[in-house]
């Protein structure tokens, strides 16, 4: 048995269980808190992987002030900002671009000219991992007082399906028939045809999901969805390859065998969270 198939084995079961337990324990806090304390430490360890990527091109982040930043949204996010506060997450924002740039200010007094990179990265890894990701803290705890039932669990249950029906489909179907380049110079071994399977086969889950548990969610609008979070969130790895290849690193880090980092599991999701959060947002 390989790497990636030992690390889903042991990894899937603990996401699954974390998105489920409010179903089977409902109005219980604490079932939440279970997936946002795994979406606090992912977000927090690809955000540590995104700056360890930046720290190879002598690129001077401010971690201190990024985790800051990132714990303030993920707050923002946790009352649902987009929905019931979206001023809030302008604020947030607000506020957090005046003390990054007060801040390095005086971080950067001994040489002005790496200011604006120091800024930059900065706010891009808070921008990126922690805004980005948000989202997918806002369908844990937006939804839940719909009148479609469970439509939390449901959502995350769908979206985390279409995400491996692509990162699957992709994988195999690009190794063992994969011949056309898709971007080779951003990331030399995705192929045509794996994106192409990666696209059936999230089309195929969301279908599954439809049918299985998401009736409220109908064919129509949910292979078409499902089709866009694909494309969106291979464009989402397609980026991430290019910063690990201006940073001369394979994977964003080791932690997952056979996976790299968290940073490579989160690429995709992070682009295509926000489209499912305001789909639902809209249509439900």
């Amino acid at each position: 048995m390989n790497n990636r198939l030992l690390t889903a084995l042991v990894a899937l079961p603990v996401l699954i269980a974390s998105i489920v337990l409010p179903y089977f324990f409902p109005g219980q806090s604490w079932a939440n808190w279970v997936f946002l304390a795994i979406a606090i430490f992912g977000l927090g360890a690809g955000l540590f992987e995104f700056f360890t990527l930046t720290k190879k091109l002598e690129l001077k982040a401010d971690a201190s002030v990024a985790y800051l930043g990132a714990a303030a949204f993920f707050v923002a996010f946790l009352f649902d900002a987009p929905r019931q506060q979206p001023d809030l997450l302008i604020l947030t924002l607000a506020l957090f671009l005046i003390f990054v740039l007060i801040t390095q200010m005086f971080r950067f007094q001994a040489d002005f000219s790496k200011m604006l990179t120091g800024i930059g990265v900065t706010v891009l890894g808070v921008l990126y991992v922690a805004f980005l990701g948000g989202f997918i803290v806002a369908m844990r705890v937006g939804f839940e007082d719909s009148l479609v039932p469970h439509l939390s669990t449901k959502l995350l249950s769908y979206f985390f399906l279409v995400g491996m029906g692509a990162d699957v489909g992709a994988y195999y179907i690009g190794k063992n028939f994969g011949k056309y380049k898709l971007i080779p110079k951003v990331s030399p071994n995705k192929t045509w045809e794996g994106a192409f399977g990666g696209l059936i086969l999230s089309c195929i889950f969301a279908a599954t999901a439809s049918f299985w548990f998401f009736p409220e969610l109908p064919y129509q609008f949910s292979i078409p969805l499902a089709a866009v979070m694909m494309i969106v969130g291979l464009l989402g790895d397609l980026a991430e390859s290019a910063i690990k290849r201006g940073s001369n690193a394979k994977d964003a880090a080791n932690i997952l065998p056979g996976h790299g980092g968290l940073l490579d599991r989160l690429d995709s999701l992070l682009f295509s969270a926000p489209i499912l959060y305001y789909f639902a947002r809209f249509y439900f």
